[in-house]
């Protein structure tokens, strides 16, 4: 039975580089870093001081009396689903809102909100805001972004830590597969830039504590790597059966043909060291996909910047792929944008969509020396991408074992 196809008509983000898709483009091209040292008072005595927060405030974009009632993390959503929804020409298109579902994720949600109530419940529980229920939920970002554009075929939230984002696309895909839908809102956002996710993630000896170095922070690949740059931010993306996109007359960035999606059962934290889980989801978005490792030409790794987690990813690239590795750039933008958790997968997908679209993968910063044990073609520089029909992935893996890798096609 043939599939049906499904295309990118939209995009939208907001990241540590800008405050939409062309900034942020703009900036991974340049091998721009947005971390930087934070100087809040909370943050004195923390031993990781650095981060990578949005590059524009939420409550800059989005109308005073609505950004009060949206936690952080929604507040990001909001604004990068009102670009993607305005690059996709929908607004006008007149389509039926029942078959306009949704699909964002976060790995956390409005812990803002949470931290915030719950400090004012220690004072008085009368200070409690009558709001917070709503705004710490972890599907409030999905919810407010299809009330802001009236969606009613179904409004969805994974929440599988940093596979979030990626688990969200893969469900939307689904949906539109199903009938269910003819255009999916699809993305992930995440605001946790915040004490306690900095002390919790810093106990763990999961981040990089170079204080006094935040651009050259977050190094995946580098053999001198230490650990992640918590980031924030949101990206969301049009997802349009072909067939209504064509209709309409849509622009189309890439089709987004397949995604896999396994679990490592292996640890709460550490991934399986053998890559196993990551290769079988690697191999089943591109069995999916009906594409073959030979199809692809760019993948965007997860490569978070720890020790552990960048040497099972390249091993499973080289399982999944073989020697069809070997053509294949290797590009990380967390060394520019740090780990945006639930956001990663979907704010990464709008970059590989970029780099098919636009046939160049942006280059990885900070490899000052690549690890020995990474067997991958690392992009440092700009990489021109052939011409011709070629195929990306994007791998997102999160704790508990989460594995979500996308393939998308070239139009």
């Amino acid at each position: 039975m043939s599939k049906t196809r499904v295309v990118i008509t939209g995009l939208g983000a907001t990241t540590p580089l800008g405050g939409d898709v062309s900034s942020t483009w703009e900036g991974l091209l340049a091998g721009r870093s947005g971390a930087r040292r934070l100087t809040d008072e909370w943050v004195q005595n923390l031993a990781v001081q650095i981060a990578a927060p949005a590059a524009v405030d939420p409550t800059e974009v989005i109308e005073r009396v609505k950004a009060r009632r949206l936690d952080r993390t929604a507040q990001l959503a909001v604004v990068a689903a009102r670009e993607a929804w305005a690059d996709s020409g929908l607004e006008d298109s007149g389509m039926d809102k029942e078959r306009l579902g949704v699909a964002v994720a976060s790995g956390i949600g409005g812990l803002h909100t949470t931290l915030s109530n719950y400090d004012a419940l220690q004072q008085n529980p009368r200070r409690v805001s009558p709001l917070a229920i709503p705004m710490l939920m972890p599907n409030s970002s999905a919810a407010y972004v299809s009330l802001e554009f009236g969606a009613k075929a179904g409004v969805h939230t994974p929440v599988s830590a940093c596979a979030s984002g990626n688990e969200a696309i893969w469900l939307g895909l689904d949906q539109i597969r199903l009938g269910r839908a003819d255009v999916i809102i699809a993305g992930g956002s995440e605001g946790a830039i915040m004490a306690l996710p900095l002390a919790a993630f810093g106990m763990m000896q999961a981040l990089s504590k170079r204080n006094d170095d935040p651009e050259r922070a977050s190094r995946p690949w580098d053999v001198d790597r230490d650990g992640f740059l918590l980031g924030e931010g949101a990206g969301v993306l049009i997802l349009e059966s072909y067939e209504h996109a064509k209709a309409r007359g849509a622009k189309m960035y890439a089709e987004l043909a397949g995604a896999g999606i396994s679990a490592d059962g292996h640890d709460i934290a550490q991934p399986d060291p053998t890559g196993s889980g990551a290769r079988r989801a690697m191999e089943r978005a591109l069995s999916e996909g009906d594409l073959t490792p030979a199809d692809i030409f760019h993948i965007n790794a997860h490569a978070t910047s720890t020790p552990q987690g960048d040497i099972a990813e390249s091993l499973a690239i080289r399982q999944a792929l073989g020697k069809d590795a070997d053509h294949a750039v290797a590009t990380a933008p967390k060394s520019m944008i740090g780990h945006l958790l639930g956001g990663a997968g979907a704010v990464e997908s709008v970059a590989t969509v970029l780099a098919l679209h636009n046939r160049v993968s942006p280059p990885t910063i900070n490899v000052d020396k690549l690890d020995d044990q990474i067997d991958l073609d690392v992009a440092t520089e700009q990489r021109k991408l052939p011409e011709g029909d070629i195929a990306a992935l994007n791998n997102s893996f999160g704790f508990g074992g989460h594995n979500a890798a996308i393939a998308f096609k070239s139009l």
